[in-house]
């Protein structure tokens, strides 16, 4: 009887821990000087946040054009995959956070007339924001960066251009801007670029075109990250996915490719999430 006893009483224990969830706040802001204005956020807390002293890893998650702080919430899931990934064992205890990237202007980089600093305000204030709020581990060893689309764009950016902030990065059927500067003009994501002169259409596609900062990476800044591209196969991006990994191979630039069958979808994407959550949690290990 006590055998069945202490048998039930563990099957119990092992329920509850099992059952343990994280927490989603979606409808956060903080005040930025930068872009003068509220900047909402959404935040995942993973499940013994509350209960424990520790400090996490982090890893900011971007959304694509037309979604917001609530994407990965909503349709991503963020919740119930992260869970279920902490708990299994998949993936390490980590706090995710999610920035607004659709009000005011849409998309992550500065715009070319330095009007809208979306760029720097992630950097010099949200980061050391988040990093100052949370129970977060503020060093690169523990900080990772993901996005799908023009949040994948984002990703390609600012981890090639913070290698220093990043240890790994994961770009998701993402937006590469345009293969050449004459492409510019038709690329949605960079608003303002009409108007401008040639040389300064030149400045401006070096620094946020994803090929263009890939064929000039620095030779001691080809392994400061790592990398895992993903794209679904029937996804409009295909190309200009495929064209980064061939870059990326000829430049010797060590990374993950994936390509598998899906498109340009949430359904694809929630199925991408474990991977990254796995894959960020091993840069986050010591080995």
């Amino acid at each position: 009887m006590k055998k069945i006893s202490f048998t039930l009483m563990v099957f119990a224990v092992t329920s509850i821990i099992s059952a343990q969830t994280g927490k989603v706040m979606d409808n956060l802001s903080m005040p930025s000087k930068i872009l003068k204005m509220d900047r909402k956020y959404a935040v995942y807390l993973p499940p013994d946040y509350e209960s424990s002293q520790r400090s996490y890893p982090v890893l900011y998650l971007l959304h694509g054009a037309g979604d917001d702080q609530t994407g990965w919430v909503q349709f991503g899931e963020i919740l119930n995959i992260a869970d279920k990934a902490i708990n299994s064992g998949a993936a390490t205890p980590m706090i995710v956070v999610m920035p607004d990237a659709n009000t005011g202007k849409r998309g992550y980089v500065n715009d070319v007339k330095g009007e809208w600093r979306y760029e720097d305000f992630f950097f010099e204030e949200f980061i050391p924001y988040i990093e100052k709020t949370y129970h977060i581990k503020g060093e690169k060893h523990y900080r990772a960066i993901a996005g799908l689309s023009m949040g994948g764009e984002g990703t390609f950016i600012y981890a090639l251009h913070h290698p220093e902030m990043f240890s790994s990065a994961c770009p998701l059927s993402a937006a590469t801007g345009p293969k050449t500067v004459e492409e510019l003009k038709n690329y949605k994501l960079w608003q303002g670029v009409e108007g401008i002169s040639d040389a300064d259409k030149e400045t401006y596609f070096k620094k946020y075109s994803v090929l263009s900062l890939i064929e000039n990476i620095k030779d001691d800044q080809k392994k400061a990250v790592r990398w895992y591209i993903d794209c679904g196969d029937d996804d409009f991006l295909y190309e200009g996915n495929s064209l980064a990994h061939i870059a990326m191979r000829k430049k010797e630039i060590p990374h993950e490719f994936r390509i598998r069958d899906g498109g340009h979808t949430w359904t694809y994407w929630r199925t991408a999430l474990p991977t990254v959550l796995e894959f960020v949690s091993m840069s986050f290990h010591q080995f």
